[in-house]
């Protein structure tokens, strides 16, 4: 996803990922990511807590509004 965000943002469309291996996402360098600290294959933590899943999705969401990267 890191490349493909680059070339993304060329086009003028921002973009965000999040990250679940902080130290490959470091040396990719996306624009945006949210590294979170969930075990692998579950990036907005716990199943079945949707309120938690939602502070997780607008929190990425957010990375959207900041102009310049990379930002991790």
């Amino acid at each position: 996803m890191g490349a493909l965000g680059h070339f993304l943002e060329r086009e003028g469309v921002p973009t965000a990922q999040i990250s679940l291996i902080r130290e490959q996402t470091a040396a990719i360098k996306p624009p945006r990511a949210l590294w979170v600290p969930f075990m692998l294959g579950r990036p907005f933590g716990a199943p079945n807590v949707p309120a938690f899943q939602r502070k997780v999705l607008r929190s990425l969401l957010a990375w959207c509004e900041r102009s310049s990267g990379p930002v991790l």
